[in-house]
């Protein structure tokens, strides 16, 4: 029999599978990513100071709640396996420790964001900047809260393959988003019933935070009321009479740390590795930052598509871990590596072939333009390697991996991507070609970071896979 065709039928029911969870992911992901974009344009219209604040105050955010929302996200692949093993009430229990480890998180979470002095210190920005800045984060200090409860919510879901309720949930919140931010940005005047009228102030990028703690908070909510009256999640022991929020468990609790905290440890080197070029972009200038800026959120935007296949992926492993198939499991894996790099292929030389009309979806200024074209030089090969590390990292997490991971993405991130970028940039060496300093600099360090954070993830999944064969064979005996 000639193997190929077997090789290309797995391959492609390996994609119906992945692929009919990843598009729920996917759609729900962009929705939030949507967020940001249209803050950023928003900002963009408002005035360069305002984009600026906002590339600054993004990115602190984004420090801070992802490197958080990754210890959250340890529920998926611990009730994924035990979803798996068919243990419901088990998997329930996670979402209840996971809301606790929410709750915890965001009281650090909170007093970053209210007291934004070490970002401050890293942007150097103008005064008018930061106190734009301190008046954005106060907004997303009130979302920070309900944005990690969602995360246990999203996390719980997605292990349990049900990822449109929390796709639903996402666009509906980018729909009141979109007026929200707009009529708290630029200021509009309400009728009031006794023939006068009550005016919102413009408040530039400062409006674009409070409108996302409303509808954060409104989500939050909703997803509150799903869980205690959508029946689908009755067999979790979710909705028994007169239950709330379970007691903290401390060995519930524990497990959870323990793959949660090198967890967020790894987002949060993949993120600040990139969110912390902004912060040095900014010491280069209002115009340098708002064409990183854009730049940036191109890249967010182009990045949904892997984290939907990295989370559909981990999913499915995980759950095929639970049930005791781990050939199964190993076969997934490697299908949903190969389908997510492929993809970012496409995606990433479309993206560099219309990149000057792309930008200007987000802005008719050309000087910015201009400067947000060089860094996109760079996307087609930064998005493979983003999507071969970010789908890898998945992978890993769903056989309860993260520590060996958490070194790869110091080494290269930090220490190739956002050190090396900050050598370029600034010419420390003294013999950088101007062609690679300032924004330039960090773009092309940090793709360099990615290609080693990949290979090195994907080399060590490799090992992870045949020792797992390896084991299985060995404990199942001479079966075959």
């Amino acid at each position: 029999m000639n193997p190929a065709p077997a090789a290309r039928h797995g391959l492609a029911r390996s994609a119906r599978r992945i692929l009919t969870l990843a598009w729920p992911v996917f759609v729900g992901q962009v929705a939030v990513l949507a967020f940001g974009t249209v803050d950023t344009a928003l900002a963009a219209r408002a005035s360069a100071t305002d984009l600026a604040a906002l590339a600054v105050g993004s990115a602190a955010y984004m420090s801070v709640f992802v490197g958080l929302m990754g210890v959250v996200l340890a529920v998926s692949p611990i009730a994924g396996q035990l979803f798996g093993a068919q243990r419901l009430e088990e998997a329930g229990e996670q979402l209840h420790q996971g809301a606790w480890l929410a709750l915890g998180l965001s009281v650090p979470g909170c007093a970053l964001l209210l007291a934004p002095e070490p970002f401050l210190a890293l942007a150097q920005t103008s005064p008018e900047v930061t106190h734009k800045v301190r008046d954005y984060l106060q907004g997303l200090a009130l979302a920070l809260p309900p944005a990690l409860l969602f995360t246990a919510y999203r996390a719980f879901n997605t292990a349990v393959s049900r990822p449109k309720a929390v796709m639903a949930l996402q666009v509906l919140s980018l729909v009141f988003k979109v007026p929200l931010s707009a009529a708290l940005v630029f200021g509009m005047a309400l009728p009031l019933p006794w023939d006068a009228s009550f005016r919102i102030p413009a408040l530039g990028a400062a409006g674009c935070g409070i409108a996302t703690a409303g509808v954060v908070w409104a989500q939050w909510l909703c997803a509150w009321w799903l869980l205690r009256h959508d029946r689908f999640y009755a067999p979790f022991g979710l909705q028994r009479p007169g239950a709330g929020l379970r007691r903290p468990d401390r060995a519930s609790l524990a497990a959870l740390l323990r793959l949660g905290v090198p967890m967020g440890l790894s987002v949060l080197i993949e993120v600040t590795g990139f969110t912390f070029m902004a912060f040095f972009v900014a010491r280069m200038g209002t115009t340098a930052v708002a064409g990183h800026q854009l730049a940036a959120n191109l890249v967010a935007m182009l990045f949904m598509m892997p984290l939907a296949l990295g989370n559909a992926t981990s999913t499915l492993v995980a759950q095929r871990i639970g049930a005791a198939d781990l050939l199964d499991a190993q076969r997934l894996a490697w299908h949903g590596v190969s389908i997510a790099v492929g993809l970012a292929a496409v995606m990433g030389g479309a993206v560099y072939l219309a990149r000057e009309q792309v930008l200007r979806l987000y802005t008719h200024d050309l000087v910015i333009i201009a400067t947000a074209i060089p860094l996109l030089a760079w996307v087609a090969v930064f998005h493979m390697a983003d999507a071969l590390q970010a789908v890898t990292a998945f992978v890993l997490r769903a056989y309860r991996i993260a520590v060996i991971p958490l070194v790869i993405y110091a080494t290269a991130i930090w220490g190739i991507g956002l050190g090396g970028g900050y050598a370029l940039a600034f010419n420390t060496p003294d013999w950088v070609p101007p062609a690679l300093r300032g924004a330039q600099g960090f773009w092309s360090a940090a793709t360099v970071g990615l290609v080693v954070s990949g290979v090195g993830l994907c080399l060590f999944l490799r090992w992870v896979t045949h020792e797992k064969r390896d084991t299985t064979s060995v404990t199942s005996g001479p079966q075959h």
